[in-house]
């Protein structure tokens, strides 16, 4: 009998069966890695992560620099990355009025460019769990062209405008997606934090009525395809899951342990919901002992023996992470039983 690929073994855990291993997939922030790779001596740090998945979307070319750490994207938007290196702060937006919003030419989400690297990267590792990825998907790809103080002021006072631009935003992305589902892919990815630590920003209600009939909208082409639904909020949204799993959401990310039970709460939702993420990046990653970084991960392991969960810190490691601390929650990974053998 043939050995599972690492796809397979992701697949396994998805459909809520005991997979040879806990799988895993997980990244790091820009400081970070300088650190693992001084630390590892490596200028590769590939085979240390040695990550299940595969994300597929090229995202060059859809950012130009305008000099001084200030990029502008395809949508108008420029970010300054003088201290956050990795996603940055946006300090312009081109929907400074509603009455911006009828004149706004969006990019050409048709552009074969946007998709050029997916073939490639599919031939070269068919063994990985692969996923379009549609970050700032749809909240977050609204307040960063309108304002966030303007996004939330506007869902109170303007809310047909705040319904026009996410619906003009849906049919942008349905074009992606549309695209991205005509490769053999595994799942689309959507990323879109509505958490904050205590709760959701924008509250239940509007998040029902905003984003949620628009998310179903979304959802369903990838579902339809049979293929997966992964979708990362940071934050705590406990309260949206059930909401999530009716619309046809596969796989939760990043899962704080933070801000939730993520081990009663994987038991909960156990055969309805499968969760990718749970390790602490905010307390025992950058604080704890490399034996108490152990403990945590051999723990979630444990959990997701079951089925249902793919092993990861929960979110980009940042730099403040001790690089031993890494190597020790590596160690724990991959030194399942399962994964030795496999």
């Amino acid at each position: 009998m043939p050995r599972p690929t690492k796809r397979d073994v992701v697949i396994e855990a998805l459909r809520f069966r005991p997979p040879p291993y806990v799988p895993w997939a997980w990244d790091m922030t820009q400081g970070c890695t300088e650190r693992m790779k001084e630390h590892l001596g490596a200028d590769d740090l590939a085979p240390f992560i040695d990550t299940h998945f595969l994300d597929l979307g090229a995202q060059i070319g859809r950012f130009e620099s305008v000099g001084n750490d200030l990029y502008r994207d395809v949508y108008g938007v420029v970010w300054d990355r003088s201290v956050d290196k990795d996603i940055g702060t946006p300090i312009e937006w081109p929907i400074r009025q509603p009455s911006d919003l009828p004149a706004y030419e969006w990019p050409d989400a048709s552009d074969d460019s946007w998709y050029a690297d997916i073939p490639p990267q599919l031939a070269a590792r068919p063994d990985l769990f692969s996923r379009y990825m549609l970050g700032f998907s749809l909240y977050e790809r609204a307040w960063t062209m309108r304002g966030l103080m303007e996004l939330l002021t506007d869902m109170a006072e303007r809310p047909r405008f705040v319904e026009d631009l996410l619906d003009r935003i849906v049919e942008h992305n349905l074009v992606q997606i549309r695209k991205a589902l005509a490769f053999p892919i595994d799942a689309v990815y959507f990323g879109d934090d509505y958490g904050m630590q205590t709760g959701l920003i924008m509250g239940l209600d509007y998040w029902r009525r905003f984003f949620k009939p628009r998310l179903k909208r979304m959802f369903a082409p990838v579902r339809e395809a049979g293929k997966y639904v992964f979708l990362h909020s940071c934050g705590c949204v406990v309260e949206l899951f059930d909401d999530l799993i009716e619309i046809g959401l596969s796989a939760f990310n990043p899962f704080q342990p933070e801000v939730m039970d993520i081990f009663a709460i994987k038991r909960q939702y156990h055969g309805r919901l499968a969760f990718h993420g749970g390790m602490s990046i905010q307390k025992i990653l950058p604080f704890g002992t490399p034996d108490e970084v152990r403990a945590a991960a051999a723990a979630l392991i444990e959990a997701g023996r079951v089925g249902g969960y793919i092993f990861s810190p929960s979110h980009s490691v940042p730099p403040d992470v001790p690089p031993e601390n890494l190597v020790a929650m590596m160690d724990v990974v991959r030194g399942q039983p399962g994964y030795a053998s496999a």
